[in-house]
């Protein structure tokens, strides 16, 4: 299968009117990870720079290169044909970096890039010791019309605000949203950290636009997927949920081991069984879309 069937079936899926819940994707920093998300019935998967910076010890701050991520998109083909979506930050922060970031992912088999208004160097949008800042629009304006020269259909193109994390009002990051979709973005994300979840209600209230509307409700977890959907979003993005409960999951086994002395005393089921860690490898892709 090429990686532009699989972009133009995630595109065609984006935009099924008649869908009846939004496309589901998680976050895979590796195989194990894309396993498992194919198995539970996910219909992406998201490569998110957090999770990738994360496993490699490294900040969320643009520290990451085209190469780090493109092998984190390799390592997904091996075990799944769901299209992979590439959390790109700023791609850089220009318009060449942009170009060689899709190029170099689109070659790697992702089937989606996602790029955002952050200024160059990024910090997460969660940071609690630095404060996010936003970029000129015209900027991302700029990366989305020559990453899609550069890929041409053959990539899907998220465009991200982080207007609402930096504290401007909904005006203002809808204003920015429309300017990326006409520069061609096959998608939006307005981010937004408000856990009561009544922001992303009112970012699907406030977006008129035909092009699809996409969240990451990170913030808000007690919104469901089918209120997302009800609320006018396509598609929806657990950025990292799985790598956090594989850490959750892995300081749990190692404190049951230092309590008990042996992995054997460990709570029933803590732990998989060996030869499922062996058929990860073996062949046979998984799919779902």
């Amino acid at each position: 299968m090429s990686d532009s069937t699989v972009a133009s079936r995630l595109r065609d899926a984006l935009n099924d009117s008649e869908r009846k819940r939004p496309l589901l994707a998680v976050g895979a920093v590796n195989a194990l990870a894309a396993h498992v998300a194919a198995e539970a019935g996910f219909d992406a998967l998201w490569v998110s720079g957090l999770e990738v910076s994360a496993a490699s010890g490294l900040p969320d701050a643009n520290v990451l290169g085209p190469r780090d991520l493109s092998d984190v998109v390799a390592s997904l083909g091996r075990v799944t044909d769901l299209p992979v979506i590439v959390d790109i930050d700023n791609a850089g922060g220009s318009e060449r970096t942009a170009e060689r970031f899709a190029h170099d992912l689109l070659r790697a088999g992702a089937a989606a890039v996602c790029v955002e208004d952050s200024s160059y160097p990024k910090c997460n949008s969660f940071s609690a010791h630095r404060a996010q800042a936003l970029a000129d629009p015209d900027l991302l304006c700029e990366q989305v019309r020559r990453v899609r020269k550069v890929v041409g259909d053959d990539l899907v193109v998220l465009a991200r605000t982080e207007a609402l994390i930096t504290g401007e009002d909904l005006a203002v990051a809808v204003a920015r949203a429309e300017a990326y979709a006409d520069a061609g973005a096959d998608a939006v994300l307005i981010h937004s950290k408000d856990v009561t979840g009544e922001q992303a209600r009112a970012i699907g209230r406030a977006w008129n636009h035909q092009v699809p509307l996409v969240s990451v409700p990170t913030a808000f977890p007690d919104l469901s997927a089918a209120e997302l959907g009800e609320a006018g979003f396509r598609l929806c993005i657990y950025a990292n949920h799985l790598s956090r409960a594989a850490l959750s999951g892995m300081r749990t086994a190692a404190r049951q081991f230092r309590h008990g002395g042996s992995f054997c005393s460990t709570a029933s089921g803590s732990l998989a069984e060996v030869g499922d860690l062996m058929r990860v490898g073996e062949p046979g892709a998984l799919s779902c879309l």
